[in-house]
């Protein structure tokens, strides 16, 4: 693991600092935002404005790289979301805000586009898969870690957002300075949503889903503890056992992916998430449940998605699966932008809690239609299906192609194995 990782190790220590700055951010717009008066709704409309930035990048950086070269791209890109993240302070208005992130979702999706071609071009079939395991690892740990760096300064000034920008700035530093260009990464026409949907139904609906359960969680979830009267180490500490559960549960949910009906699976993991939802709604304002409930309905979701991916890639030719990734980011991504406006119009209408409420009906749907699927088709055998890998909701359609390969490969591999 040591050899595979010698030459990727820049890359990985850039992404960490990348998003110990975004996941600084992410926290402390919700945070700020209750300070700043903002309501529910409007810090929703700001939240999908990220991800309405996020899915733009994924779109059209690969183009952006094709014409000026991955360097350009990522040090420009860097440099326009150091600036936004500076401006936040400085500009504490909704509208500021909405178009402030949807610069920064756009950045960001282009640097994950960036680092994963050059991830992907430093790794071959065989060690593409550790070191697709290690990018995920380190984005994760990056995201928790950035929790602990919320209580370092007061969210009232602009601190902490200044932080976000300078962690950003130097997590170039290593990458610009060791990393060669590389030949212009190749994405695949999405797969239209019709032909998504008609080759893989529970796929496709759960992944649009489950997007709009990861953005709620990831966006909205300081805004439910700012607004329930959390201190700045409560909310941190509730966002990062979201991430903490999916760092805790990826690998127990990945086995059982490679040993069971996946089907089965999806409805039991959705079902502890809808479970976990109602506790956490039940809680009130008691901590320790909170922080539980936290743990597993975030456990489940980043595993959720690296098994809806694996599920659709069990249906599909070779052929086809990158085509069928592009086409789940982009459905994904749809839900991310639709979820959190729901949740803060519920948190809006209702009270706070409802957060809870919204997570817990998305899940239930998940689960629901999973049941009905079961009832509609007969499960692909376990020794035909892919094999699964730990893919994030973050990462662009230039890792989630590069593992639906390693996917195919692995299973391959398996199944001559076992016939030999």
């Amino acid at each position: 693991m040591v050899k595979v990782l010698s030459g990727v190790w820049a890359l990985l220590i850039g992404i960490v600092l990348i998003m110990l700055g975004n996941g600084l951010h992410f926290t402390l717009i919700g945070l700020r935002g209750g300070i700043e008066g903002f309501s529910a709704a409007e810090l929703a409309v700001v939240t999908s404005g990220y991800f309405a930035g996020f899915l733009a990048g994924a779109r059209h950086s690969p183009a952006l790289i094709r014409r000026v070269g991955h360097v350009r791209v990522f040090a420009a890109l860097g440099s326009f979301m150091s600036a936004g993240l500076i401006a936040f302070p400085l500009l504490t208005e909704p509208w500021a805000w909405t178009l402030l992130r949807v610069l920064v979702g756009f950045c960001m999706s282009g640097i994950y586009v960036t680092a994963e071609s050059w991830l992907n071009d430093a790794s071959t079939n065989e060690t593409r898969g550790k070191v697709l395991s290690a990018y995920m690892i380190a984005q994760t740990l990056g995201i928790i870690g950035a929790q602990g760096l919320l209580t370092l300064g007061d969210a009232g000034t602009s601190v902490l957002f200044i932080a976000a920008s300078i962690l950003v700035s130097v997590s170039f530093a290593p990458i610009l300075l060791t990393v060669t260009p590389v030949p212009a990464v190749e994405v695949a026409r999405p797969m239209g949503l019709g032909a998504l949907f008609a080759a893989s139904p529970l796929g496709t609906a759960g992944i649009f889903l489950l997007g709009g359960v990861y953005a709620t969680q990831s966006g909205m979830g300081a805004v439910f503890g700012s607004q329930i009267g959390m201190s700045a180490g409560e909310i941190a500490l509730f966002v990062a056992m979201l991430f903490a559960g999916a760092l805790v549960l990826q690998y127990p949910v990945g086995w059982l992916s490679d040993q069971m009906d996946r089907r089965r699976l999806i409805l039991l993991a959705a079902a502890l998430g809808a479970g976990s939802c109602l506790c956490g709604w039940m809680a009130g304002d008691r901590l320790v449940p909170l922080m539980a409930a936290a743990f597993f309905a975030g456990g489940v979701t980043t595993p959720l998605y690296a098994l809806f991916l694996a599920y659709v890639n069990d249906y599909l030719p070779a052929e086809d699966m990158a085509a069928a990734s592009g086409g789940l980011v982009f459905c994904f991504g749809l839900g991310a932008i639709l979820g959190p406006l729901m949740a803060g119009w519920g948190m809006q209408v209702f009270d706070p809690f409802a957060f809870w409420l919204v997570l817990g009906g998305t899940f239930g749907a998940i689960a629901v239609y999973a049941l009905y699927r079961m009832t509609r088709s007969a499960a692909v055998p376990v020794s035909e299906t892919e094999s699964y890998l730990g893919v994030l909701p973050t990462a662009s359609p230039v890792a989630v192609e590069a593992a639906g390969v390693w996917s195919a490969e692995q299973a391959g591999a398996e199944r001559e194995d076992g016939a030999g």
